[in-house]
């Protein structure tokens, strides 16, 4: 079945070049050119990702990123023209998972487009049984772990604290995890970053810290005393 992706821009050049490189990816693109269309099609189609435009006519891509976010947790990739750090945090701490910038190369939007559904498929679809099993040599590695009530289990991609499942986006999932599975060791932002995202971080990007934010609210864990995710000042962040 075909990779169902969203695009909402509101300047349709746009919109028809990202569909002529995702197209040629093999998946299936449908396009909204404001807002309100956007939020039926989200309403009435089985999507794989979506790629917002924060600048919309009527509704702006954060709100469209906040309606998603209620009941999907498939990729969220924003586009913009702002280059301002605040407006790059405010979107990845509503949800989304990316961030690119215009003018953008079609190229990387398609890269990025990729890497999303790889890691979203990677967490929320189960191997083939060929898969698993030619993989039954390798070691195993535990895929669930449990920190004073807190459980995050791999396989299933599910997690909750204290009995309450916690709803995470795939990055966020990713991010908690890699803290969970290296406890008791700090981890700076750079390897977060390259580990999750799978990029080179570059100085002065305050990615993880949103995401680190919007970890911590979904927790109900205090920034200034957290019981899990703790920040090691100059260092990184630790899970004890």
């Amino acid at each position: 079945m075909k990779r169902k992706i969203l695009i909402v821009d509101d300047e349709q050049s746009i919109a028809d070049l990202v569909e002529v490189y995702l197209s040629n990816e093999g998946m299936e693109v449908l396009k909204c050119y404001n807002g309100q269309d956007a939020l039926d099609c989200i309403k009435k189609e089985d999507l794989s990702l979506a790629v917002l435009d924060v600048m919309l006519p009527d509704i702006d891509g954060y709100k469209l990123c906040q309606e998603i976010r209620k009941e999907h947790f498939y990729p969220v990739i924003m586009l913009t023209a702002r280059t301002e750090d605040t407006d790059k945090i405010l979107g990845l701490t509503i949800g989304a998972d990316d961030y690119i910038t215009k003018p953008f190369n079609p190229l990387e939007l398609v890269a990025r487009v990729k890497t999303q559904l790889r890691r979203y498929e990677r967490y929320n679809h189960p191997l083939p049984a060929d898969v698993q099993s030619s993989s039954a040599t390798e070691p195993e590695r535990d895929s669930r772990i449990d920190i004073r009530g807190l459980t995050i289990d791999r396989d299933s991609h599910k997690c909750s604290l204290n009995g309450s499942t916690l709803s995470l986006t795939p990055r966020e999932f990713s991010i908690l995890w890699y803290l969970c599975e290296n406890k008791g060791r700090v981890i700076s932002s750079e390897e977060l970053f390259e580990q999750v995202w799978g990029e080179k971080f570059l100085d002065n990007n305050n990615t993880v810290m949103a995401h680190i934010g919007r970890l911590r609210e979904k927790m109900k864990d205090s920034g200034r005393r957290p019981k899990y995710i703790k920040t090691v000042w100059g260092v990184g962040y630790q899970i004890e």
